[in-house]
């Protein structure tokens, strides 16, 4: 049922996207620096968008390496720590009297 509903939500975004692209065809000049050129305004926003992802993604990766380097260092702890419990339950206890 998820999957349908997943569906259907990409579905109309693309709806609403390709309207969107459609309402806004008109050009605009697009200075990159070396050169100007003249491109739609929908598509103008587009690689703006994607660039910010890509951007985002980049950034963020610093972080979710760390985290993950930091996780799979907690998980060894946790089984060499969770070896030492086994280990101290099989020793027999020796009655001092």
């Amino acid at each position: 049922m998820s999957r349908l509903v997943s569906f259907l939500l990409v579905f109309l975004l693309v709806l609403l996207g390709l309207a969107f692209a459609v309402g806004n065809a008109k050009p605009v000049e697009l200075n990159y620096f070396l050169a100007t050129r003249e491109v739609p305004l929908a598509m103008t926003l587009v690689l703006t968008l994607a660039f910010g992802a890509l951007v985002g993604i980049l950034f963020s990766l610093g972080l979710v390496l760390r985290c993950k380097r930091e996780t799979l260092r907690l998980r060894r702890q946790v089984q060499i720590t969770e070896q030492e419990v086994v280990n101290l339950r099989n020793i027999p206890i020796k009655d001092v009297r």
